[in-house]
C-alpha cells in the first residue's frame, strides 16, 4: 500500500507525505486517528504501523542510553529511558547511523524540569556527547612533540598549534563535572569523597582509542586560543589571563603527550619578518 501511496505524490508532494509520516510516527499511541495528517491516515491506522512506531522509538533510545552512558549510569535505566522518549519525540535523527544521534542531548537536559535537581547532568551529558564526536572524528596523527622541541625561541613564540580534529575540551566553572563524568564513564564505584570545585576536561583520539585527562582553566583558555588560531605567545598570554600561576611547560608537556595538536603553522606575518 505504501509504494502505491508513494507513486501518486505529485511533484513536490513528497516533502509534505514525509512530515504527515513523522507527525503520525511521532504521535502517542492511542492517538486518535483523525488527529492524524491525512496523507497518512490510513497508513497510521493499520495495527502494523503501531508496531513500526516502536521499532523506531525503541532504537533511537538504545541509541541515546549507548551514546550517553554516563548519564544514563546516574540517574539510572528507567529515569534515562523515559526522559529519552521525550526527546526523540522532539528530535528524530538526521542521518541513517545511530552512532551520531543525540547532539542536542545536553541542552534538552538543562531545560528538562525534571533534571533540575540534577544541575550537573547536563555537563556531563556534555562530555558523552565530546566522546562520541572524538570517537567518530576522522583519524590524523598527532604532532611530533620533537617538532616543537627542535624551533628556535623566535620560531616557537611565532608558531600556530592546530588542535587535532578529534580533540574536545571544556571548562565548568561550578561544579566538578570531570570527576563525575570519569567515574561514571570508567563504572567506577560510587565516592563520596568529590570535592565540588570547577574543573575542566580534554578529551582526544590520536590513536585507536579515546583518551580524557583532566585540564584546568589556563589548559582550556590555551586551547581556545590556538583553535582561533593565535600564535603560541599569544595562547600563553590568554592561559596567564585566566590563571596566572599556570605553569606552562607542564602544559605543553601534558597536551603534546595527550597528542592534542595535529600540526603546526606559522601566520604571514611572522613568515614576512622572518623569511
Amino acid at each position: 500500500m505504501t509504494s502505491d501511496i508513494m507513486s501518486n505524490l505529485v511533484p513536490g508532494a513528497l516533502a509534505r507525505f514525509q512530515g504527515a509520516f513523522v507527525h503520525a510516527l511521532l504521535a502517542h499511541a492511542g492517538k486518535p486517528v483523525t488527529t492524524i495528517p491525512p496523507e497518512v491516515a490510513a497508513l497510521a491506522a493499520q495495527p502494523a504501523f503501531a508496531v513500526y512506531r516502536n521499532t523506531v522509538m525503541k532504537g533511537c533510545i538504545d541509541a541515546l542510553q549507548a551514546n550517553y552512558p554516563a548519564v544514563a549510569r546516574l540517574v539510572g535505566e528507567e529515569w534515562f529511558r523515559a526522559a529519552a522518549a521525550i526527546y526523540v519525540r522532539e528530535t528524530l535523527p538526521t542521518e541513517p547511523t545511530l552512532l551520531r544521534y543525540g547532539a542536542a542531548f545536553a541542552e534538552f537536559l538543562a531545560r528538562f524540569e525534571p533534571a533540575a535537581q540534577l544541575p550537573y547532568l547536563p555537563g556531563v551529558a556534555r562530555l558523552d556527547r565530546y566522546w562520541t564526536e572524538a570517537h567518530a572524528a576522522p583519524t590524523q596523527d598527532a604532532l611530533d612533540p620533537a617538532a616543537i622541541v627542535g624551533l628556535a625561541p623566535a620560531a616557537l613564540a611565532g608558531t600556530v598549534l592546530h588542535p587535532h580534529p578529534a580533540a574536545r575540551w571544556a571548562w565548568f566553572a561550578d561544579a566538578p563535572i570531570y570527576s563525575i563524568w570519569s567515574r561514571n564513564r570508567n563504572d567506577d564505584a560510587p565516592d563520596s569523597n568529590l570535592d565540588w570545585q570547577p574543573e575542566g576536561a580534554l578529551l582526544v583520539r590520536p590513536r585507536d582509542a579515546v583518551v580524557w585527562i583532566a585540564l584546568d582553566a589556563a589548559g582550556c583558555a590555551f586551547l581556545d586560543a590556538c583553535a582561533a588560531g593565535r600564535t603560541l605567545t599569544a595562547a600563553a598570554d590568554a592561559a596567564l589571563d585566566v590563571q596566572g600561576n599556570a605553569n606552562f611547560a607542564r602544559l605543553m608537556s601534558t597536551l603534546l603527550a595527550a597528542g592534542t595538536f595535529s600540526g603546526m603553522s606559522f601566520p604571514p606575518q611572522f613568515k614576512q619578518e622572518h623569511p
